[in-house]
């Protein structure tokens, strides 16, 4: 059973194609710069060089043609045949109360994902062009809608409550929701599994830092507690998003400048975060090379973007009252081992203790890799995120009827003995180069 996975952007379409039956993946890629002139296709096969050819796209169906058509080429494809594929998956961000699981697109699905724009202006309708496009070009074939909040569903009154006039939140659905959740939730059953344990008594922190970043408190399996909250601006320093501010900021600055609500939302969603610290990096690696020259700017942007992480570790220890295991994920989380020392230096009197020259070395993108140290109470773990094979699974279950909330359902990825082909195959070739890797290679007990 072949399933496509689609997340669609304002811009661009990433897509991932997998074999259910043999466990993996065929081909992935992303269709950049859609609707706004230039477009191009990445199109990578494992084994393969990577196939790039630039093609306009103005608007999303002619992206999602274009993926279509490169997957059946003949020289470059995966599949002999668009009925191939059984199914669609979609990522959709805001999925607000109305939805607390993944759920086929049917009936009046798409009229309700709509109400919740106003929620999400910057993705919520995205997504929806992805879907209508795939449907009109796959019509015979079952959509699936895969929430980005829904596994924070289960966080208490307590966590996703603001102290606000209690009329927003009754008539304009202002709470916390929080974001990144498929990540979390794969992060939040393979630490179970390499901590040996169920995952429904395990506490966790994961850290999901990318371009956007987010912090999850896990309470016996489930999400506790997020530092997103309405949207994806709240919490962490971001690669372009400000994170946590005094809400008095906006009013000041507006009152100074006279801009609008429009262009302050687009300055702390768009020009703040990295980019406003250093005014010139949004890509870490950028500033990690510009910090390890000794540039201040640069460094400053590392210890303002950690200590934000530290902040939250913190917070969220006392809020579990115990905590099995730190994770750190997504690009920056698993690439990045300054923003993980920084963010972690000084937490040995809670039992966090990394072990340096581990950390070091973990950068690498194939392995589960623990970098706890000598005498910590609290394992340590870089795990690689994988929140297509989530959608695919849940795509799957969905159409053959078995799917549930995840609290009363088993992800294959939860077995001990599930492997990652395409990964297992990068370690292989990881090791030959980095040797020293097979010694931080998180053993499962």
């Amino acid at each position: 059973m072949v399933i496509l996975t689609l997340n669609c952007g304002s811009s661009s379409v990433k897509y991932q194609v997998y074999d259910w039956d043999k466990k993996d993946v065929l081909a992935s890629g992303i269709v950049e710069r859609v609707t706004i002139g230039g477009s191009f296709i990445t199109h990578k096969v494992r084994g393969r060089p990577d196939y790039e050819v630039e093609h306009e796209c103005p608007n999303h169906i002619v992206a999602i043609e274009l993926i279509l058509k490169t997957l059946v080429d003949p020289e470059v494809g995966v599949i002999s045949d668009l009925s191939m594929i059984k199914a669609v998956g979609h990522r959709m961000v805001h999925g607000g109360s109305k939805f607390a699981k993944s759920s086929i697109i049917n009936g009046d699905f798409l009229e309700t994902f709509k109400s919740l724009n106003e929620l999400a202006p910057l993705h919520n309708p995205a997504n929806l062009m992805g879907v209508e496009a795939a449907k009109t070009i796959l019509p015979d074939v079952p959509h699936c809608a895969v929430m980005d909040t829904a596994w924070h569903q289960t966080m208490p009154a307590s966590s996703y409550m603001y102290a606000l006039p209690r009329e927003w939140y009754e008539k304009y659905m202002v709470r916390r929701y929080g974001f990144h959740g498929t990540s979390f939730l794969y992060n939040a059953k393979r630490a179970a599994v390499l901590l040996g344990k169920d995952p429904f008594e395990t506490n966790l922190i994961i850290a999901h830092i990318g371009n956007g970043s987010s912090i999850n408190a896990v309470k016996n399996g489930c999400s506790y507690d997020t530092s997103m909250g309405l949207t994806p601006l709240e919490g962490l320093v971001m690669g372009t998003r400000s994170g946590d501010i005094d809400p008095g900021i906006i009013f000041h600055v507006m009152r100074k400048t006279g801009m609008t609500a429009s262009e302050i939302e687009k300055k702390l969603n768009k020009e703040s975060g990295v980019l406003g610290l250093t005014t010139k990096w949004a890509d870490r690696r950028d500033v990690e090379n510009a910090a390890e020259k000794g540039d201040p700017i640069a460094i400053l942007a590392q210890q303002v973007e950690a200590y934000r992480i530290k902040k939250y570790i913190g917070a969220y220890y006392a809020a579990l009252g115990h905590v099995d295991a730190i994770v750190f994920t997504a690009g920056v989380g698993e690439m990045g081992p300054e923003i993980r020392k920084l963010a972690t230096h000084g937490l040995e009197e809670l039992g966090i203790i990394v072990d340096e020259k581990k950390n070091a070395l973990a950068k690498c993108r194939n392995a589960e890799l623990d970098i706890t140290g000598a005498g910590s109470k609290v394992r340590v773990f870089v795990i690689p995120t994988d929140e297509e094979l989530v959608m695919t699974e849940d795509t799957v279950a969905l159409i053959n009827g078995t799917y549930d909330v995840h609290t009363n359902y088993r992800y294959y990825f939860e077995n001990r003995d599930y492997v990652n082909k395409a990964r297992a195959e990068g370690l292989q070739r990881d090791l030959e180069k980095k040797p020293w890797l097979k010694d931080i290679v998180a053993r499962i007990p």
